[in-house]
């Protein structure tokens, strides 16, 4: 049996034209299901919020009198004033230190390490009432306090510690160190979720350790930060009353002083309990407005800000996007268009992770302007050797140069020393890297992501922008400058990232299997991008596995196995006439 229900249509009706028909169906009522369920979950809840109000408000004995007399009684609101100024300070200073300690516990060197884990562990263990107590009898420990420059006669406060350490001080100290105690532990959970491949990105433009943390890392960290944060602000916001130890008047004190007094325990307590809900109310509208900031570029749709924001933004965002449009024309790019390439010498690189040897004793020469196409199946050591020319990892063995100029070390004799990461990073703005995942930034546009490291590399704003938009249209997107990376396709997303690369305009481009993420539609806009790229005079080293690719666009295809250079040679000899045995069992699978 159908369970079609047919409609009886009047002769006159299916005699008629198909409009005619449409009509009529437009006469239709259509009836709603019925949800029973819903209906009685509605019902009960209208029911038990009736029940709550009418308890509270229909018994006299909480006194709403009274509480309306206090709610806003000097007394009162300058307890709140208390409550609000230790709460502000105490969450300032607290994510002042939150974020150096969170630092310093993912730091290399283990003392410091040590030291930010001391100190998290100390004041997470010290209840809040016994530091705020220990702090206010400092002085019975140490009689003077001394603030100076150590080992000088350098000296900006020495004197008694009661009259340094005041109640107020106290609390101000021990609300801050309890709250970097919690908030630095938030902290490293941000830093520790974002992707690897961001820290890397960001090192292959040469990005100084500083911008990288505070443009790449910790927006990227603050949405997996800002809920935590949060209760910690609000947990900070109701502990202020442990204050009360000191004899500070803060809000719940004041409380405490006042039903003493009057005895009218249950109103007064009802008027901390509003005013603490009114603080969390706004602290989590706060919170909401932030998340939504730090959301962008998060989902394919941007969130959308706040009215007052956007109205305050609109004048600056329309001058600065003029002045962008107006310093350079677009089309001026002629450095993207033809550049004279870097000579890549790799001299008897040997690299291990434990036990295992990646690389083993390699030697290859990548002649300026040419185009190297790397082969080789899974664990042979491509990518350790591509990510080894721009010293994403050193080498422990061997050495690598780049017109000459050796990449990651400086040379004196027969010994090299390896350089500091922030001379590394300088270095790294001669050699592009184009990732297999993207790693695109996700919080910033797509141009902000072009435009990053040419900023901080000094390039005016205006003449980054400029340039950025010329690439842009170079791979042709120029479009998308102010989309978000997650509302591209992942061939837009792979054209970005090379536009990003070449922004800095270096003398080597390294590919490190670029198509291997995408679709296959989508693998042939950026094989196209990356053929046009090998007739700009750009080096370019590429680890891939598509073979026809590499047979149009190589002039010299380097085939690894095992860590070790087994074939080199131009593409007709090495595809079409291999020697070696390994080579031609591999290519006998892929080809």
């Amino acid at each position: 049996m159908s369970d079609t229900t047919h409609i009886a249509v009047p002769s006159s009706a299916r005699g008629g034209n198909a409009a005619h028909d449409v009509n009529d169906y437009a006469h239709f009522r259509v009836v709603p299901a019925r949800h029973r369920a819903r209906t009685a979950g509605t019902v009960l809840a209208i029911a038990l919020i009736a029940l709550v109000l009418h308890s509270v408000l229909g018994n006299p004995r909480w006194e709403w009198s009274v509480f309306a007399q206090w709610f806003f009684a000097e007394p009162i609101l300058e307890g709140l004033s208390r409550t609000l100024l230790l709460t502000l300070v105490g969450a300032v200073i607290g994510f002042a230190l939150a974020v150096p300690i969170a630092l310093a516990r993912l730091s290399r060197s283990p003392l410091l390490a040590a030291c930010a884990w001391a100190f998290v562990w100390l004041f997470r263990s010290i209840p809040p009432i016994v530091l705020l107590l220990l702090l206010n009898n400092l002085g019975y420990l140490y009689e003077t306090v001394w603030i100076g420059v150590p080992f000088t006669h350098l000296t900006f406060y020495n004197g008694p510690t009661t009259d340094l350490i005041s109640p107020f001080l106290a609390a101000v100290v021990g609300l801050s160190l309890n709250h970097a105690a919690f908030a630095a532990e938030a902290f490293r959970g941000g830093i520790l979720s974002v992707d690897q491949g961001q820290r890397e990105a960001a090192a292959a433009l040469g990005l100084p350790h500083a911008r990288q943390a505070w443009r790449i890392v910790l927006p990227q960290a603050m949405r997996a930060v800002l809920p935590t944060a949060f209760n910690d602000v609000i947990g900070l916001a109701k502990g202020t009353s442990v204050v009360y130890i000191l004899a500070m008047p803060d809000l719940f004190y004041t409380v405490q002083i006042v039903y003493h007094r009057n005895l009218e325990v249950i109103p007064l307590l009802m008027v901390a309990t509003i005013w603490y809900l009114v603080i969390l109310t706004v602290l989590s509208a706060i919170q909401v407005h932030i998340e939504r900031h730090y959301a962008r570029g998060a989902t394919r749709s941007q969130p959308q800000r706040p009215v007052l924001v956007s109205l305050l933004l609109k004048p600056f965002q329309r001058s600065k996007n003029t002045s962008a449009e107006q310093a350079a024309p677009i089309g001026d790019a002629g450095w993207a268009q033809r550049r004279n390439g870097g000579r890549v010498g790799i001299h008897n690189v040997s690299k291990s992770f434990g036990t295992l040897k990646v690389l083993d004793n390699v030697s290859l020469t990548v002649p300026s302007g040419s185009v190297t196409v790397i082969l080789g199946q899974s664990g042979s050591g491509k990518s350790t050797l591509l990510r080894s020319i721009n010293h994403l990892e050193s080498v422990d063995d061997g050495f690598i140069d780049i017109d000459g100029e050796l990449v990651g070390y400086r040379r004196e004799g027969r010994t090299l020393y390896e350089l500091k990461e922030k001379d590394i990073l300088r270095h790294r703005a001669e050699v592009g890297m184009v990732f297999q995942n993207f790693n695109l930034f996700p919080h910033l546009s797509v141009l902000d992501n072009i435009t990053e490291a040419p900023i901080a590399a000094g390039v005016p704003r205006a003449q980054a922008q400029a340039e950025a938009r010329a690439l842009l249209a170079r791979v042709g997107l120029a479009g998308k400058a102010d989309a978000w990376p997650r509302q591209l396709s992942g061939g837009q997303q792979q054209r970005v990232a090379i536009a990003r690369a070449l922004a800095l305009k270096p003398k080597v481009l390294l590919f490190d299997e670029p198509t291997s993420a995408l679709d296959p539609e989508l693998v042939n806009e950026v094989l196209d991008v990356i053929r046009q790229l090998a007739r700009s005079g750009t080096t370019l080293v590429i680890v891939t596995h598509e073979i026809g690719f590499a047979r149009e666009v190589a002039d010299t295809i380097v085939f690894m196995d095992g860590g070790r250079v087994v074939e080199a040679g131009p593409p007709a000899q090495v595809l079409g006439n291999p020697s070696h045995s390994r080579t031609r069992e591999f290519l006998s699978k892929v080809l």
